[in-house]
């Protein structure tokens, strides 16, 4: 994670980083949902060895979320009196933003175009979102 550089007079409000423990535990609750979705498909099928599609789920997953990790939780997104700076170069301007609100352990902001962006794996989002909108007023 590296701090974004801010223009001349821009001045830093908050940071938004993942939470590690929240990243694995929404690994954790997909791996379960997927496998035991996976085991009932191939009970249905008759399948003679219906485990084997939750290990293999859970695997796939396991190493999914070992590969993806160090980009997922080195996202860091900044906002300052000025814009939402974002990870990979995503600017948005705060007269932009319309609303940001709690998504499934995220938070979804929505720009005045109907963008979507989701800053992931936030300790608290439903306290990051209210964080986030009182500072955009």
């Amino acid at each position: 994670m590296t701090a974004p550089i801010l223009s001349e007079g821009e001045t830093l409000v908050a940071t938004f980083t993942p939470d590690r423990l929240t990243y694995w535990r929404a690994h954790l609750i997909m791996a379960i949902a997927l496998g035991a979705a996976v085991g009932l498909v191939l009970l249905w099928q008759g399948n003679p060895y219906p485990v084997m599609g939750p290990i293999g789920a859970a695997l796939a997953i396991a190493v999914r979320a070992l590969y993806v990790a160090s980009e997922a939780l080195g996202d860091l997104w900044t906002l300052t009196d000025r814009r939402l700076i974002g990870p990979r170069g995503l600017t948005l301007p705060r007269a932009q933003i319309t609303t940001a609100r709690p998504f499934f352990g995220s938070v979804q902001v929505i720009t005045a175009t109907g963008d979507k962006h989701l800053i992931k794996y936030l300790a608290d989002p439903a306290a990051d979102a209210a964080r986030l909108t009182q500072a955009l007023r």
